[in-house]
């Protein structure tokens, strides 16, 4: 069992950066590959990126590509998703999720992951 919980969402103005912060409990972390997915009113959750359970590959959605990093840290539980040069379009709802095994034909399918965090706002203000 995975639980997770998000932190480090708000406003922010375009252009401008957050960071956002998912801390899991347990001690099996670091035996899972982490997502990050987003969800605008009255749209579909959208993968945003993901990170194997080592941190050595590392993917992204077209639309933040170059703008957003994903990252982790097994020994405090946490992944990061640093998010420079926001838009406004990318005001979500952002989940972190975790799921064992990270295929690269299922990953940006949130159906196939297997815990979820409660979600954060961020809101990028034009």
């Amino acid at each position: 069992q995975v639980q997770l919980v998000e932190s480090g969402g708000g406003l922010v103005q375009a252009g401008g950066s957050l960071r956002l912060s998912c801390t899991a409990s347990g001690r099996t972390f670091s035996s899972y590959a982490m997502g990050w997915f987003r969800q605008a009113p009255g749209k579909e959750r959208e993968f945003v990126a993901a990170i194997s359970w080592s941190g050595g590959n590392t993917y992204y959605s077209d639309s933040v590509k170059g703008r957003f990093t994903i990252s982790r840290d097994n020994a405090k539980n946490t992944v990061y998703l640093q998010m420079n040069s926001l838009k406004p379009e990318d005001t979500a709802v952002y989940y972190c999720a975790a799921v064992l095994t990270l295929s690269l034909a299922t990953m940006t399918n949130p159906n196939r992951y297997d815990y979820w965090g409660q979600g954060t706002q961020v809101t990028v203000s034009s």
